[in-house]
This record gives structure tokens, C-alpha cells and sequence, in this order.
């Protein structure tokens, strides 16, 4: 409700609006509804008392009437805001009173939702950050989000409502700051352990501190490419704000596409594959290449932001961390649980020897379903 920019403004007058349309009804009923206990109580003899009555046309007409204007204002209201400040949707002024004039880009920042840090690229300036990010005011910016492992939820509550950062997706938002200084941003979605640290300072500058900040990040900054980033995506918690320069120009697309790792398929990859009807006999290859959706199955007492993550504490409790994947390949071997009493009857895997038997028909011997089926 203390928003710094434009989006946030409308969000913020849209609320104060709706909640402004409702109590336009609510306060009403709350006010006679102790009216009416306080004129109709039992030692008011004054009170006029109609036992009989059952019906007023008129009444009715104030009943129904108020409440449904209420309600075709605010769906008005509603559908007129959804489309309007649609995240994804450009930005067509820069406040209430000035547009965007024409042939200005907006600044392109590329958002990663990391376990449990958030990681800010510049494609145009060709650097990265940790846990901090900037922008110019009174400029349009243009997010592009996306996640390497669990869901988050990308919030600055002065900027912009949230938007959902998902792995193997991207999420846009459009927005722009309009008043230089130091906002909170966080994650809106319960990611694990490392979610309530899971906090960044974006600071809105003038042009020109922008541009210092470029510079002091690019002077202070280390390269920072595949090999580094595999080593950042690792959990970790209340990560401080680090620098990044010369940063590969290509990241952000393999770590949308989940192909960062060496000998990974990209996703695009295997749309294109998919598109031509499959690989036939000869997809058994890429296999290996696909690994990236069950990456950490060699690790069966711990998942990525689950409550027992890589920081050195032990588990809440005695129940089994993380999961027990299935074989997906006749040559591969299950991941077994260290004590036998950590295998819960009815959920052990599957073995690559094992297949499914037919039980019969309900309420008939398997005899008789063979026979059937004959």
C-alpha cells in the first residue's frame, strides 16, 4: 500500500476502490443490524410489531438493487484492471501523466529463482547479480522470469504485484519505478527451508547511478558462465549480494531450456524432435541427454527444497526426506533407502525385474476370467 511505481499505484487504487465499493454494502447491513436488535428489543413496547408480515416490494427492491449495482460496477471495474495491468502486456505510459515516448526500450532483466537466492541478469549490459537489483527510474523494465528448480514467486510489493517463477517456463512482467530508493523484494511462494531468507534490495537510481552501478558491478564482478552457475544453482541460504561480469550471453536460455549441464537436451530440442513425430528406435540415444528431469535421483534421502536441504542440519523428524524414483531404464539401478525400516509397505520400487500381474475380473476366479476373456 506505500507503492513507489506506476503499476503499483493502479494495484494499489484498484484495492482501495473494490474495498471501498463493498463497504458501501457492508456498512450499511453492520449499522442496521444493531439498529434493529436495539429498536426491536423486547422491552420497546413503542416498536410497531407486525407479526403477519411477510413481504415489501419496495424492501426487496432496496435489498436486491443495491447489491447488484455494487457488483456490475466492480466487475467492471475488475475486468477493465485485469486487462489493463496484465503483466504481460508493455507498458504504455511511464505515470499518469506521462506516456512512453516513442522508440524507447524498455531495460531487460532476465530473473532466476535459485534455492534460496534470487540471480539477476543484464543481457544488454552483460552482467549478473545476487540478491540485489537495479534500475533506472521513470524507465520501463521488461522481467523475464524463470526458476531452476521449485516454484517461487518473484514480489516487489512497491513495483509490481507477484508473478510465479516455474522451471522449464518463463513469466513476464512489465513495470517501472518512479521514485529513487531501497525496495524489499522476496519470494511470495513457500520454496523450502531457505524461503524466509529468500530476500533482495532493489534500488531504484537516477540515470546516472544506474550507469555507476553498471560499472561498479562490471569492475567488481567475476565471469561467470556454466561451470559457475552449476556451482551458484546448489542451496544454499542468506546468500549476500554478489557481482557477476562477462557473463555467457547464451545462460539464461539454457537455464529456461534446463540444458546448463554438459550433454543435456534443451527442451527446445526435444519440441522440435517431438514435433516431427519422435526419434523412433533411435530416441533410445538421447536418454542420457534427458537426465536433467530426475538430476539429483542419485541422491534418494534428499530433494531440492525439501526440509532437509545442503545446510548441515539434521531432519526435522524420523520421516524419510526426498523421494524413491522409479527405474526408467532396464539398466539402471534403484536408489535404495540406507535402513530397511525406511521402506514403508506399498511404496518400495519398483524393480526393472519386476512387471504387473493380472488379478482377474472383481468377484471372479482367474479361471473363469481367462475363460472369458477367450
Amino acid at each position: 500500500m506505500s507503492p513507489a511505481g506506476d503499476i503499483a499505484i493502479q494495484q494499489r487504487d484498484l484495492i482501495v476502490l473494490s474495498t471501498v465499493l463493498m463497504l458501501l454494502i457492508i456498512v450499511p447491513v453492520i449499522f442496521l443490524t444493531f439498529f434493529f436488535a436495539w429498536k426491536y428489543r423486547a422491552s420497546n413496547t413503542e416498536a410497531e410489531y407486525a407479526p403477519d408480515w411477510h413481504h415489501s416490494t419496495r424492501l426487496e427492491l432496496i435489498i436486491w438493487s443495491a447489491p447488484l449495482a455494487i457488483i456490475l460496477v466492480l466487475g467492471t471495474v475488475t475486468w477493465i484492471a485485469t486487462h489493463k495491468l496484465d503483466p504481460y502486456r508493455p507498458l504504455d505510459r511511464i505515470d499518469a501523466n506521462t506516456p512512453i515516448a516513442e522508440g524507447v526500450e524498455p531495460l531487460v532483466v532476465e530473473v532466476v529463482a535459485l534455492d534460496w537466492k534470487w540471480l539477476f541478469l543484464y543481457p544488454e549490459q552483460g552482467i549478473a547479480t545476487v540478491n540485489e537489483l537495479a534500475a533506472p527510474v521513470n524507465v520501463p523494465i521488461q522481467f523475464k522470469i524463470t526458476s531452476s528448480s521449485m516454484m517461487n514467486s518473484f514480489f516487489i510489493p512497491a513495483l509490481a504485484g507477484q508473478i510465479y517463477a516455474m522451471t522449464g517456463m518463463e513469466t513476464k512482467l512489465h513495470a517501472v519505478i518512479n521514485q529513487e530508493g531501497v525496495y524489499k523484494g522476496f519470494s511470495g511462494n513457500y520454496s523450502g527451508d531457505g524461503f524466509s531468507h529468500m530476500r533482495f534490495d532493489f534500488h531504484g537510481m537516477s540515470e546516472d547511478g544506474f550507469d555507476a552501478w553498471v560499472e561498479k558491478v562490471r569492475a567488481e564482478g567475476v565471469a561467470f558462465g556454466r561451470d559457475e552457475y552449476l556451482e551458484l544453482e546448489k542451496p544454499s541460504e542468506r546468500e549476500p549480494a554478489r557481482y557477476f561480469s562477462d557473463v555467457d550471453p547464451a545462460l539464461y536460455e539454457a537455464i529456461l531450456n534446463m540444458c546448463v549441464a554438459p550433454g543435456t537436451m534443451c527442451m527446445h530440442e526435444m519440441a522440435h524432435i517431438d514435433s516431427l513425430g519422435g526419434g523412433g528406435v533411435d530416441s533410445t540415444e538421447n536418454y542420457a541427454r534427458l537426465r536433467y528431469d530426475n538430476r539429483r535421483a542419485d541422491q534418494p534421502s534428499e530433494a531440492p527444497g525439501a526440509t532437509f536441504p545442503e545446510a548441515g542440519r539434521d531432519a526435522r523428524d524420523t520421516e524419510p526426506q526426498g523421494f524413491q524414483p522409479r527405474p526408467v531404464s532396464p539398466e539402471d539401478t534403484v536408489p535404495q533407502p540406507t535402513e530397511e525400516s525406511d521402506i514403508d509397505e506399498g511404496t518400495e520400487p519398483m524393480r526393472p525385474s519386476q512387471t504387473p500381474t493380472s488379478q482377474g475380473a472383481p468377484g471372479k476366479a482367474d479361471a473363469d476370467a481367462e475363460a472369458e476373456r477367450r
